[in-house]
């Protein structure tokens, strides 16, 4: 049995990490070039953010491996879709590095694969079976605790992902978690009552990260919590990103503002609680800090 699902069993409210784009952005990733050039350039700065987030308090940490489907890898134009199953190793390898001697569990970050399938857009089912079979099969055999599909808008391209983890992963946990950016719904209008739904029956834990406000996050949880019987997974991103002048990213909720708000969400129902974009160690640290006092 994993110690994940374990501990999930056992009622323990888990911390997991926060952002690692943003994070690695403000450490001097280039805008634009995907979090995965850093796993073979960079690796270094991948176990820096790693540990600085098991320092403020991460009982799970996520690797960078969001991007890592073969097809996602070649759409960004740096031939990178040959070594998928090298760069979602190698994300792991980092990802236990961090983590060794600490308990914290390696969760495996499966992304959408920034396509949208037929009729909608040019991806074929079977393609993105495919691509998702071998990212989550490099995950598995480099020794991730569970899987994460995350960031999911489309509920047909989730469960493709969701399936291809369950088949090739040797029976890993397997969360999945939605991005509300309209509020409660999906870029493609998915409600979290119908994610539970449709996908409650194929996987461990249902989540939400990323989305516009905390207050609309929140108001997603109530939803989800009212809909699934499941663990949820919540990361909610630090609000929405402000540009100034220079072209510098900001996150207009503070550190002390999420910390604040983190107990609300283990008492709507929420048992790993987190953030997403513009979540910064410091701002992981507050959450932490507070449901960590209130457990």
């Amino acid at each position: 049995m994993s110690n994940f699902l374990e501990r999930m069993r056992a009622g323990e409210v888990l911390v997991a990490d926060g952002a690692t784009g943003t994070n690695l952005q403000q450490r001097g990733l280039e805008r634009g070039v995907a979090s995965e050039m850093w796993v073979l350039e960079r690796p270094e700065e991948i176990v820096r953010l790693q540990r600085d987030f098991i320092d403020a308090g991460a009982d799970i940490i996520l690797t960078p491996s969001f991007g890592a489907t073969s097809i996602r890898l070649d759409a960004g134009g740096a031939g990178l879709g040959k070594r998928a199953a090298e760069i979602n190793r190698r994300a792991v390898e980092l990802g236990r590095q961090a983590a060794a001697g600490t308990g914290v569990l390696v969760a495996a970050s499966i992304g959408p694969t920034g396509q949208l399938l037929k009729p909608f857009g040019p991806l074929d089912e079977a393609e993105a079976e495919r691509a998702f079979s071998e990212q989550a099969r490099a995950l598995a055999e480099a020794g991730a605790d569970l899987l994460v599909v995350e960031t999911q808008f489309d509920l047909a391209e989730a469960r493709i992902a969701v399936q291809a983890a369950r088949s090739a992963a040797g029976g890993l946990p397997v969360v999945c978690s939605f991005s509300y950016d309209r509020g409660t719904r999906t870029m493609m209008g998915v409600k979290p009552s119908q994610a539970a739904g449709e996908l409650g029956g194929l996987v461990d834990v249902l989540g939400i990260n990323c989305g516009r406000s905390l207050e609309d996050n929140l108001k997603a949880l109530h939803e989800l919590r009212a809909a699934t019987p499941l663990p949820i997974w919540f990361k909610p991103n630090a609000g929405l990103p402000q540009v100034d002048e220079l072209g510098n990213t900001t996150y207009e909720v503070t550190p002390a503002q999420m910390g604040a708000q983190a107990p609300e969400w283990v008492r709507v129902g929420a048992q790993v609680v987190g953030g997403c974009c513009g979540t910064s160690p410091e701002h992981l640290g507050a959450i932490a800090k507070s449901v960590k006092r209130e457990a």
